[in-house]
């Protein structure tokens, strides 16, 4: 059996990863009937349910939407890009299976395909096996398919769907609830079910309440209406957590076709503009969301209003934080005058620094040649196990080579999410890297690593025209 091998590597401290996934599991439906009353059941059949007979999710009456986990099962010719970023999964071993997946001959089989499927994904005890290995010693848990959440059209509906999720989710977290903590779905559809699910996710010890930034049928979540659902944030001690993603829009309903998040608006840009690279949709477009939430919230003073909630930027990387407060300085200085809202009392970048953290993910190195400004605002960000996710030690590797502190790697890595969260570190915690992981026959060789990792690689191969010579 081949050997993948690791260089090893030591931390002193324990981690903390604010930012990781699940893969919701048909268990959620199959479950629900536990956790609902019978008219909330009622209206999540008709609003998100997934059928077990044609395996398919139906949503909004659309069969076949959503994202659906594929549980560790496999499919031949293709990785399941939410479940297979787990240990040692490196993104040039991603690329090499991508690679063999452009010839069928050279295909994954359905057995290959399940087997970096990772279970961890929807099961807690291969879970915390996998963070092991990753030395990841807690994690804070999102869920894959928050691009549908937010659409769904039946307010009961989607509070059921979220109280749904919410229970498996602290069901998952129960194997281990010093290591396992789980971020809710709130329902915006209803903002009184959101406040009335954040009292509920409370009680059961939940640190963080989800919301996308964008405009989901006219729920932007900065609007008044939802002043109470901050409200009941602030007096639970819930903190905000703000996720973008990559919205395609697919399941917006009509009458609200003129809305666009910044998300789709370069996605359409990409399309009509036919640019022939679609990294733009993993980077821009997350930073684009999270940045007009950022300026929303800074500017229309959500926390003056109110001074005791807090929040955290997921999955945007961190980068781009310093230019937009510098703007928002800027603009607050110049035009303070002309506002037709209240006044501030703060300057925005202050108000950020007091109530707000940002996700950076492990090859990200500008905020570790800018310690001073990212030193208490920093959190880090695995995003396992989606494709781009990696693992602490990946992190460590981006921290050293920027001659970044010891103490500073501590409080990026661990030390100010537990503080955002107000979480204890763990009694023991994983201080040396796994450095050999066993593997199939089938698993790539150095040099078809190499290989794959070149441009031509890459090129779909040629076929043979017909009546061709051999």
């Amino acid at each position: 059996m081949p050997i993948q091998k690791f260089p090893p590597m030591r931390k002193d401290f324990p981690s903390f990863d604010c930012d990781a996934h699940v893969a919701e599991p048909n268990a959620i439906w199959e479950r629900a009937g536990e956790y609902l009353t019978r008219d909330e059941l009622a209206a999540l059949k008709t609003t998100m349910w997934y059928d077990p007979t044609t395996n398919q999710m139906t949503v909004n009456g659309i069969v076949g939407a959503g994202i659906r986990s594929n549980e560790g099962q496999g499919r031949a010719g293709a990785m399941n890009l939410i479940g297979v970023a787990g240990p040692g999964m490196k993104h040039s071993i991603q690329r090499t299976f991508n690679v063999r997946n452009l010839n069928p001959k050279t295909a994954l089989t359905k057995e290959q395909s399940a087997y970096i499927d990772h279970k961890g994904a929807f099961l807690p005890k291969a879970r915390l096996a996998d963070m092991d290995f990753q030395g990841i010693d807690q994690v804070m848990l999102i869920p894959s398919d928050v691009d549908t959440y937010p659409w769904l059209a039946n307010g009961l509906g989607a509070a059921a769907m979220c109280k749904a999720y919410n229970e498996w989710a602290w069901e998952f977290c129960q194997e281990d609830p010093e290591r396992l903590y789980f971020a809710a779905l709130i329902p915006l559809q209803d903002p009184v079910a959101s406040i009335r699910e954040v009292h509920r996710v409370a009680q059961k010890g939940c640190r963080v309440g989800l919301v996308r930034p964008i405009d989901a049928m006219g729920n932007y979540p900065l609007q008044p209406k939802f002043d109470g659902l901050w409200a009941a944030m602030q007096e639970t001690g819930m903190v905000y957590g703000m996720h973008p993603f990559p919205a395609f829009g697919a399941l917006k309903p009509p009458g609200y076709t003129e809305q666009h998040s910044p998300s789709e608006l370069i996605n359409r840009t990409v399309s009509s503009a036919r640019i022939s690279h679609s990294f733009l949709t993993n980077v821009q477009n997350f930073q684009s969301e999270a940045a007009v939430w950022v300026v929303s919230a800074l500017m229309s003073g959500l926390f003056e209003r109110f001074p005791k909630l807090n929040a955290a930027v997921f999955e945007a990387s961190s980068t781009w934080l310093s230019f937009v407060l510098d703007e928002c300085d800027k603009h607050y200085k110049l035009y303070r005058n002309e506002r037709t809202m209240r006044a501030l009392k703060k300057l925005p970048s202050e108000t950020f620094f007091e109530h707000c953290m940002t996700g950076f993910e492990g090859d990200e190195a500008p905020p570790s040649r800018l310690p001073e400004f990212y030193e208490d605002i920093l959190v880090w960000s695995s995003d396992v196990y989606h494709h781009d996710g990696d693992d602490v030690w990946r992190a460590l590797e981006t921290m050293r080579g920027c001659n970044l502190s010891p103490d500073r790697q501590a409080k990026f890595l661990g030390g100010n999410a537990r503080r955002l969260y107000n979480i204890q570190a763990p009694r023991t915690f994983i201080t040396e890297r796994v450095t050999e992981l066993e593997r199939p026959d089938w698993w790539p060789t150095e040099d078809e690593v190499a290989y794959a990792m070149t441009a031509e690689a890459s090129l779909l191969p040629r076929r043979k025209a017909v009546g061709a010579k051999s």
